[in-house]
């Protein structure tokens, strides 16, 4: 498995979990961070959980923080070629209401993310609701992604444009022209068959058409 299954098949191994008593904060991932049982309002765990889950896949996290702003930041500063525009299965998505979680899918207009700290539905705590849950957002929401692994990943992946063509393919990506497969590889050195190239016009003309 590449580092980006590992990561997400940890994190859907905890789906289900809830903190104990409700409204607490007690739960396994704040114990594992903190190296101490904690509760109360002052230990929101959404990126408490995102950091267990890298952790136990083998793929820990260079920056060992439990708020969301501060490993955007630590990232942005020291790693930004890891900060991507476009979503991948096994990126960290940093929400703009101070929440996160791990990207499993993309849709168009939407990802779905595995994330600690939230509720089954709209009608509870999106940030702090003390379940792991599977939930679908609308892009729109997301202030970041973040791609620990980034170098890793593209290094085995048909990712990287020549500087000749670096531009239109960043706009096709960024347009939900050119998608990758399931495990994000773009294949840009691949030949494309009928079919591929029949969605690619499907998309373009989407898009055309809301404009």
């Amino acid at each position: 498995m590449t580092p980006a299954e590992r990561v997400l098949a940890a994190a859907r191994a905890e789906l289900g979990v809830k903190e104990s008593p409700a409204n607490s904060n007690r739960v396994k991932y704040n114990t594992w961070y903190y190296g101490r049982a904690v509760s109360g309002a002052a230990y929101p765990w959404c990126m408490a959980f995102v950091q267990w889950a890298f952790d136990k896949a083998g793929e820990a996290l260079p920056y060992k923080t439990a708020s969301c702003s501060g490993l955007l930041g630590w990232y942005r500063s020291k790693r930004p070629d890891c900060v991507a525009e476009t979503p991948r299965p096994g990126d960290i998505v940093i929400y703009d209401f101070g929440h996160t979680g791990i990207v499993e899918s993309v849709g168009k207009g939407t990802i779905t993310a595995i994330e600690g700290n939230t509720s089954p539905g709209a009608a509870g705590s999106q940030s702090n609701g003390g379940m792991v849950c599977r939930r679908t957002r609308k892009t729109s929401a997301v202030t970041a992604y973040i791609r620990p692994d980034r170098r890793k990943e593209d290094a085995h992946m048909d990712n990287i444009p020549s500087p000749a063509h670096r531009e239109g393919v960043e706009w096709a990506v960024r347009n939900g022209i050119l998608a990758g497969d399931a495990s994000g590889d773009l294949g840009l050195g691949r030949d494309v068959t009928r079919q591929q190239l029949c969605t690619m016009l499907k998309r373009l003309a989407d898009h055309l058409e809301k404009r």
